[in-house]
Parts: C-alpha cells; sequence; structure tokens
C-alpha cells in the first residue's frame, strides 16, 4: 500500500523534530497537554460512574424498582386485589406489600436510643423483591426459618450505636394518639444488615408485617406495594403503564424517581467535570496551532523548494494539517492508555479509602463504560484536528518567492 507523499513528509517533519531542542519540546507539551486531558477525564468519568452504579446497585439491594402507594399518602386496603392486576403485566415478576413507620428503638443493654424508619415486610415474599437476606452480616437464627414475632433486623451502623446486637433485646417506642404517652414494644434483634449506604445502615430496621399491622392499629392495611421487574431499566415507563392501570387514587413511582435529586446531582457533576476538565484538551489544541505555525517558520525555505518543484498549496497544507493530526492522534492514544492504567488499578487496590460517614459509599468506586472512553478519544482527536486547520491554512498563503528568497 502506498503511502501519499503529504503523509510521508509530516511523518519526517514529527521526526526530525530532534533536532531542534525547543521545537521538540514544544511538541511534547501538545502532545502531553492532550494526554493528560484525556487521561484526567476518563479517571474523572470513571469514578462517577463508579458513584452512580455502585449506589445504584445498593439502592436496589434494599429498594423495590417500583413502588405503588396512594396519592394522599395513606395506607390503603385490598393489597392482594391490588397485586394481582399488577402481575398481570407480563414485565412485573413480583410483588410485595410493605408499611413505613417512623419510631425510637432503645438498647436494654446500653439504654442509648436512637431514631429509625421502619420497613415492615413480609419476608417470604420480599426476598424475592431485594437482596435482603444477602445483606445480613450477623443473625440470631437462620434468616429462612419463619420470622414472624416480634423481631427486628437492624442496620449495621444503627446496632452499633445503640449498643445492640443479634439476639439482644431492644425497645420500640412510637407515638398514639395520646402524644404524651408513646407505645413501647420489646422486640429481639434477628439480625443486623449492611447495606454499604450509610444513611441506610444508620438509621433503617425491618419488622413482619403482620406484627407492624398489629402494634401500629392497621389491620389488613398496607402502606404500599414494593414491584420487581424484569428489566430494571425499564422502570420508568412501566411504573406509568401500571399507574394508568390502577387509576386514581394510586401512583407507581420507579426507583430512579424515588432518587432522582440523588441521581440528578450526580448527572450535573459528571456533566460539569466533563467541561471543566476538557478545557485542558483545549489549551493542549492551541499548544498544537503554536506548534504548527513555530514549524511553518522553521521550513519557511522547504516551503518554497516545494512549491518550486510542483507542490500544490493544497498539498502543502496537507502536509501541515497531517503533522497536527499525528500529534492529536498519539495524545490522544497516550491519554486513553494512561487513563485506563490509572483505572484499572484504582479499580483492582484500594488506594483511597473514604469516610462513611460523608460519602454514600466507603471506598472510590471505578466503572470504565467504554462508551465513555470512545467519546472522550474522539472529542479529543476532533478537537486537536481543527486546531490543525488554522496553521494549515496560513501555510498554503505563503508567498514561494519569497520562501524561495528565505524572507
Amino acid at each position: 500500500m502506498k503511502i501519499p507523499t503529504e503523509v510521508f513528509i509530516s511523518f519526517r517533519y514529527l521526526r526530525a523534530r530532534k533536532n531542534g531542542f525547543f521545537s521538540l519540546l514544544t511538541t511534547f507539551i501538545a502532545i502531553g497537554g492532550t494526554m493528560l486531558g484525556v487521561a484526567a477525564l476518563i479517571i474523572t468519568l470513571a469514578v462517577m460512574s463508579g458513584f452512580q452504579t455502585d449506589i445504584q446497585n445498593k439502592i436496589l439491594g434494599v429498594q423495590s424498582h417500583i413502588v405503588v402507594s396512594r396519592m394522599d399518602g395513606n395506607a390503603f386496603m385490598h393489597a392482594d386485589e391490588i397485586s394481582q392486576r399488577v402481575l398481570e403485566n407480563p414485565q412485573v415478576v413480583g410483588a410485595s406489600p410493605f408499611i413505613y413507620r417512623q419510631a425510637i428503638v432503645r438498647s436494654l443493654n446500653t439504654n442509648e436510643s436512637s431514631g429509625l424508619l421502619i420497613k415492615a415486610i413480609d419476608y417470604k415474599t420480599e426476598d424475592a423483591m431485594t437482596d435482603l437476606s444477602s445483606l445480613v452480616v450477623e443473625q440470631d437464627m437462620d434468616f429462612n426459618d419463619d420470622l414472624n414475632g416480634r423481631r427486628i433486623i437492624l442496620g449495621q451502623e444503627l446496632a452499633k450505636s445503640i449498643g445492640a446486637f443479634a439476639g439482644d433485646e431492644v425497645v420500640l417506642m412510637f407515638p398514639t394518639d395520646l402524644a404524651s404517652i408513646p407505645a413501647m414494644y420489646k422486640f429481639s434483634v434477628a439480625a443486623v444488615f449492611y447495606s454499604g449506604m450509610y444513611d441506610m445502615d444508620s438509621s433503617f430496621a425491618f419488622m413482619d408485617i403482620g406484627v407492624a399491622q398489629d402494634i401500629f392499629s392497621m389491620p389488613d392495611q398496607v402502606s404500599g406495594l414494593g414491584l420487581r421487574i424484569k428489566n430494571v431499566d425499564d422502570s420508568l415507563k412501566l411504573a406509568a403503564q401500571i399507574k394508568e392501570t390502577l387509576g386514581y387514587p394510586y401512583s407507581a413511582r420507579a426507583w430512579i424517581a424515588l432518587n432522582k435529586n440523588l441521581f440528578s446531582a450526580l448527572k450535573l457533576e459528571k456533566i460539569m467535570m466533563f467541561l471543566i476538565l476538557g478545557l485542558i484538551i483545549f489549551v493542549a489544541a492551541f499548544n498544537i496551532i503554536s506548534n504548527l505555525l513555530l514549524l511553518s517558520v522553521q521550513k519557511f525555505k522547504e516551503i518554497g523548494i516545494m512549491s518550486a518543484i510542483g507542490f500544490s498549496k493544497m498539498s502543502i497544507a496537507k502536509i501541515f494539517f497531517y503533522e497536527g493530526v499525528f500529534v492529536g492522534l498519539i495524545g490522544a492514544f497516550l491519554g486513553v492508555a494512561l487513563g485506563l492504567g490509572i483505572s484499572l488499578i484504582l479499580k483492582n487496590f484500594e488506594i483511597v479509602k473514604l469516610p462513611q460517614g460523608i460519602y454514600y459509599v466507603d471506598k472510590l468506586p471505578i466503572a470504565i463504560l467504554y462508551q465513555d472512553v470512545f467519546f472522550v478519544g474522539l472529542c479529543a482527536f476532533i478537537i486537536t484536528i481543527v486546531a490543525a486547520i488554522y496553521p494549515a491554512y496560513q501555510v498554503s498563503k505563503l508567498d514561494p518567492i519569497e520562501a524561495m528568497r528565505g524572507q
């Protein structure tokens, strides 16, 4: 395969930079700027995608894909009938009722207490909805045994804060119609779970829905239904279908809508980091422009000679354009390699630790999305190509006679 003359000469010009230190330095700066910009973008996007993926997996570990409830927030009856109507949709693979209630828990061992959010569930159906059983890190009994009765499952951080562990007894307190007299019930800690999300582990607990209906005076009532679907990515569309099927006064909300603020913030941060770090590539693009303009000054006489032996202005412009393309391609390739290398190191080795009390995770999550890598590399390459157009155009305007004279 014959290499075009313009490509061959531009490559020779790039290799010949070793004869001029200043020219070589500007070339390295242009390549290095593109490389660092691409690498920084890839690493940042991998971290942001990692946060989003990790938080999503942990949320779905303890939360249903779709939640059905009343629009006014009140409890409702006939949960079995509503479940049957929802399960008629082939995309819904399971339904489980639940009750939400705020309360205070106090350990009988230490007398320490803390506020918490109780989710009362049907253990037999809930374990098919979420990964609750896989999250248990400490238990007083087989999780698959009958958990009916006054037994409670506490988050790990919550259990630590009040000094209660599996097998210990705690008192659950919640307000009644008589504001000055809270209702109090003794519970046994059946297990302790760890979801990896500090907010949930420090303020969440599970109990049997039958017991909750009894102590909360909610006979045959539930706060809502949790649904599991085949494809979690279809949750928004399916939630709209279920809401239309059930009609007023019921609503159906997807898990991503229930955590809209969190994921919107993550998405916005990802976009802003892309724009901010993308400026590094633009700076590198200006380095490429200055590098090619410097080369055109150094090769002024050679440009006149090439014009004299028959090179057209377009051919001469192509030589300098291709050199800019080479610089951009090398920088983008090295940046992708460096970014992927550092991302893989951070993913496989826990180099960076995060404080659980501040972040939702305790270690730096990395998720390498190859579409992001391709997009960053492509954008960097396009920017450098655009940067090479102006110097090439300026070279094509040089007067060959003046170039031959060396003026």
